[in-house]
C-alpha cells in the first residue's frame, strides 16, 4: 500500500466521494480548474492520482481516511 503524506490525506478526505474511482474522477476534475499559480496544488493532486492509480480498490477501501481525533 502507498504511503500518503498528511497533505495528501487531507486532499483525499476533502474530495473523496466514497470510492477510489470516484476520488480519481473528482481530483481530475479539480485539476482542470487549477490556474498556473496553483502549482503546489497541481503537484499534490498529481502525486495523489499516481498513488491511487497504482493501488487496488481493496487497498483503497482499507485506508483509514477519517481517523478518530
Amino acid at each position: 500500500m502507498k504511503d500518503f503524506t498528511p497533505d495528501e490525506q487531507i486532499m483525499m478526505m476533502l474530495y473523496n466521494p466514497g470510492t477510489r474511482a470516484g476520488l480519481i474522477a473528482e481530483l481530475e476534475a479539480m485539476r482542470l480548474q487549477l490556474t498556473p499559480p496553483e502549482r503546489r496544488l497541481n503537484r499534490l493532486s498529481k502525486s495523489v492520482l499516481e498513488k491511487l492509480g497504482s493501488m487496488t480498490d481493496a487497498e483503497f477501501d482499507s485506508l483509514d481516511l477519517y481517523p478518530d481525533i
